[in-house]
């Protein structure tokens, strides 16, 4: 049996769609891509540079975030998940 290629979305239908799933995905380029768990060693670096970041925002109105933050390039995607990201926007 051969897989069919899925259709591509809209940022809008990918949207749409995510809010109503359990688990995260990403999409890029109007592919959906679905996230997989991370391992100790991974999860245990992501802990360190958010531990590493904190000081250096400290005072300024920036905050370190990590996992479960999806980040937006531009309302038409991408839309990721990065493990650990600085934003110093007010949202």
């Amino acid at each position: 049996m051969v897989a069919q290629p899925q259709p591509a979305l809209t940022p809008a239908e990918y949207l749409n769609w995510e809010a109503q799933q359990p688990l995260r995905y990403e999409y890029a380029e109007g592919q959906i891509l679905a996230m997989t768990g991370g391992t100790i060693p991974h999860n245990q670096i992501a802990v360190n540079l958010v531990a590493l970041l904190r000081p250096h925002l400290r005072g300024r109105n920036c905050k370190v975030l990590s996992g479960d933050a999806k980040v937006a390039i531009s309302e038409d995607g991408p839309f990721y998940y990065p493990d650990v990201m600085v934003t110093c926007d007010d949202r």
